[in-house]
């Protein structure tokens, strides 16, 4: 970096704009045009990738730390690109190649939304993620330049997995949940809107176990305050994020303590229901089925509505997140409580009957949905007549016949056997099961 003025830096940040579309999303030859878009300065000679993290070396040389970490680690005692020993493998943080990469990321992120290229120098104090950070935690900071910075925040996640990274680093994660956690609502609504897209932005790539600070009750309050109260676009944002919780492995504590809140679970069922809003019940139905995945959670899932609302969802949905539904519907009728409250409800099962086979056929779901009636129907002979004047018989010899998987068929097989055997017991004159 001494070989080069500041002056110098600030002129490259100008000429070379990164383009910023995800890198995942692009073919090889754009991968390629948008890699060789990254000014050289700004590789790491190790990775060949921007910095996230550049730290310098005794010998002068900037490397990323995680690369330089892991090189060190190995047991290697030189420079990676002189050869030269080190007589000190301490790392120092090199913070204006960290403050150029940021000025360079944001500056790419205007130009990506089609904002006004500024005429006059680069302004540091409207530039820097660290000043944008600096912005965000000021107690002081009327609402509308936070949301001017959380634009910029957004900006930056949603258009580059490079600059979703280096906010990472930089400590936005944890955050902006405090922001959306701790603003009040509804003053600061669209302020709360956008942090949480930020943070859904970052969801897949962060270290989810911030989301722990929820497992604090006043933290908790806030959350449950939006799922109740919140718009619409905030709720199903909510729902996305405590599909988040209920589905990583490093919230397994929170995923629990969301799971016996009645207040949480009365809210997403009240959602799954909203048959206007398809969009809503959807996430809430993905929430629902996120949290019943532990069993710890399912029975006082069943007891705030949880069947009532799955059966709800599907006799409307259009159909992509029907296998996820009925995986979790088939687990919670595992349960006397869930068969029960299946069993009164008077569209549970001609909703199942419905879902054994669709066109276009989700054989996944329909391997559910014929779990779900087998277990319903083999203790109650009333649920099986039902299933049977719903037309299961013919959705179950069309499932045969599909390309649905082994288990499934075999469910199948089971389910038209319990119908052979009710039919033989009323021609005997008999009962098969005892009514439930």
């Amino acid at each position: 970096m001494s070989l080069f003025t500041i002056e110098a830096l600030e002129l490259l940040l100008w000429t070379s704009k990164p383009k910023l579309p995800c890198l995942l999303r692009l073919s090889l030859d754009e991968r390629e045009e948008t890699q060789m878009s990254i000014p050289h300065l700004f590789r790491c000679p190790i990775s060949l990738d921007l910095f996230t993290d550049p730290v310098t070396l005794s010998t002068g040389l900037t490397y990323d730390r995680p690369c330089i970490e892991r090189w060190l680690a190995d047991g290697n005692l030189t420079c990676p690109v002189t050869m030269q020993r080190l007589s000190d493998a301490s790392l120092v943080p090199n913070h204006t190649l960290r403050h150029l990469i940021d000025q360079w990321l944001i500056a790419g992120a205007a130009d990506f939304h089609c904002r006004t290229k500024p005429t006059r120098s680069v302004n540091d104090n409207e530039l820097s993620l660290a000043a944008v950070k600096q912005k965000l935690q000021s107690p002081d900071i009327a609402s509308a330049a936070k949301l001017q910075a959380l634009d910029k925040v957004r900006a930056v996640a949603v258009e580059s997995d490079i600059g979703q990274a280096c906010l990472i680093q930089l400590g936005f994660f944890p955050l902006l949940l405090q922001l959306l956690l701790r603003a009040p609502w509804p003053a600061d609504s669209e302020l709360i809107e956008v942090a949480l897209d930020c943070v859904l932005s970052f969801s897949p790539a962060s270290p989810l176990d911030s989301l722990n600070m929820l497992t604090d009750s006043s933290n908790l309050d806030s959350l449950m305050l939006l799922l109740d109260q919140g718009s619409a676009r905030i709720k199903i944002r909510l729902c996305h994020l405590l599909e988040v919780i209920a589905t990583s492995g490093a919230t397994q504590e929170l995923s629990l303590i969301v799971g016996q809140s009645p207040r949480v679970l009365q809210a997403l069922v009240f959602l799954a229901q909203n048959k206007p809003d398809g969009a809503a019940s959807e996430a809430a139905v993905r929430a629902i089925a996120g949290l019943c995945s532990s069993e710890a959670n399912r029975g006082n899932a069943i007891r705030e509505g949880a069947v009532d609302g799955i059966v709800s969802y599907l006799s409307s949905s259009a159909g992509k997140t029907d296998a996820r539904a009925l995986a979790a519907l088939e687990l919670l009728l595992v349960h006397e409580e869930g068969k029960r409250a299946a069993v009164r409800n008077p569209n549970a099962i001609p909703v199942l009957v419905k879902m054994v086979f669709k066109v276009p056929s989700d054989h996944k779901g329909g391997e559910h949905a014929v779990g779900s009636l087998l277990t319903v129907c083999c203790d109650s002979t009333p649920a099986t007549t039902q299933a049977v004047d719903a037309g299961v018989v013919m959705q179950l010899l069309l499932l045969l016949q599909s390309q649905c998987s082994s288990k499934a068929k075999a469910k199948a097989r089971a389910l038209l056997k319990l119908v052979k055997s009710m039919w033989a017991a009323h021609a005997g004159g008999g009962q098969c099961n005892n009514d439930k």
